[in-house]
């Protein structure tokens, strides 16, 4: 098959969820099929880098000069405050472009793709292409239901105009989202409780679980001990979820631990950590900021933590911390939709105290981390390497062929 992704950034190598989603199914198709892109490209210094990784797999890569990722922060809140007053979302705001829907047009309609997969609903706001010699299949990957993190954010913690400014838009952006998901001939998602609210408001949508996944051969631990006390939160440090849930650990729930052991220590990992998390570290929390190889980072720790209270889809960080075998506390919300339980491969905890003895127990039990973390790379190898996430996404475009494309 010939496929065509259409993304909002580059996607490897990947040093974020988002590009690891990408980077792990487009590799892995590249093994059997022809794939392309068609990419927005940041303006940063990475971008020729990118470009050259992401060209010795993609048949053909045209990449687009609109920067979503390095948004001006004072362009951004003016055109956060502009939403508001429109009935568009500030993602729409921020996605759509007049030229790169012609180019968006007139690649499709000479391209000959069988497949055409649009990563994110954000992207979704694009007019699916019409006039191809021969119409693709369009399919939609969902990473997260995206209306439902503004939702969770509006309802959670945070500061009064997030809260309000969210409540605005998750309704604005269910709509924008609701309305990709019936134009697309099928919608991929990163778990079944994604897949079921889909369904729950387009039950007529064909879709397919296509779960986040990892590389099992090349995240394998070596063996090294890990350093005692250490305990590892990785991953994008500019994405809201993350940092709430990064700030509520060290206020609410290191404080705890330090009570019961003072030795403990949390390191940070992650590219473009904001100014508050910054401001939070000392003696027991250190800001390592990005990394080139998070392995290393994984490997040392004594333990991943996941005190994430905000987002959806699955997390990137869970499955990567099971294929290195290491022991994960993580609140029942941060192993969403991970085919975890509690006590046998992963332990979970809600609120700080709970929270805080888990870390406990396996900081003072190597036995009970090391069981823990054997129990989660077999259950990383059996359900959640990329090979077996692109087998479902094949079989996904296989089934969509055989159906009738929607005008």
């Amino acid at each position: 098959m010939k496929v065509l992704f259409v993304t909002p950034y580059l996607p490897s190598p990947p040093r974020f969820g988002g590009q690891r989603r990408l980077d792990g199914l487009m590799r892995g198709l590249a093994e059997k099929h022809e794939v392309s892109l068609l990419s927005l490209r940041a303006s940063d210094a990475q971008t020729e880098s990118t470009l050259s990784a992401t060209r010795q797999y993609c048949r053909e890569v045209f990449d687009f000069p609109l920067d979503v990722l390095n948004v001006e922060n004072k362009r951004k809140r003016a055109m956060q405050l502009r939403s508001l007053v429109s009935r568009h979302t500030f993602e729409t705001l921020l996605m759509l472009d007049s030229e790169f829907q012609a180019y968006f047009d007139r690649l499709v309609a000479d391209g000959s793709y069988d497949v055409v997969q649009v990563e994110f609903a954000q992207m979704g706001v694009y007019r699916l292409p019409k006039g191809a010699r021969k119409r693709p299949r369009f399919v939609l990957d969902e990473h997260n239901i995206e209306y439902e993190i503004l939702k969770r954010t509006a309802e959670g913690s945070g500061t009064t105009i997030r809260k309000l400014y969210n409540t605005v838009n998750w309704r604005k952006l269910r709509r924008e989202e609701r309305d990709a998901w019936q134009r697309f001939d099928g919608v991929a998602l990163t778990s079944v409780r994604d897949e079921q609210t889909l369904h729950e408001q387009a039950a007529e949508v064909p879709t397919k679980v296509v779960p986040n996944g990892v590389d099992v051969d090349l995240f394998r631990s070596t063996g090294k001990a890990a350093v005692p006390g250490e305990l590892l939160f990785f991953g994008a440090l500019s994405y809201y979820p993350n940092t709430d849930g990064l700030h509520y650990f060290i206020d609410e729930i290191l404080p705890r631990i330090l009570a019961q052991r003072p030795s403990a220590r949390l390191r940070i990992v992650g590219p473009n950590p904001a100014a508050a998390t910054v401001a939070r570290a000392g003696k027991s929390v250190e800001v390592v900021g990005f990394v080139d190889d998070l392995r290393p980072e994984i490997e040392r720790a004594a333990a991943i933590v996941v005190p994430l209270r905000l987002g959806g889809g699955t997390r990137l960080k869970i499955v990567e911390a099971m294929a290195m075998g290491r022991p994960i506390i993580s609140t029942a919300l941060g192993a969403e939709g991970i085919d975890v339980a509690h006590g046998e491969n992963v332990l979970l905890a809600d609120n700080p105290d709970a929270f805080a003895n888990e870390v406990v127990r396996v900081l003072d039990d190597p036995a009970l981390g090391a069981n823990l973390g054997a129990a989660a790379r077999e259950l990383a190898e059996r359900r959640y390497s990329w090979r077996a996430a692109v087998s479902q996404l094949e079989a996904f475009y296989e089934r969509l062929q055989e159906m009738p494309a929607k005008s």
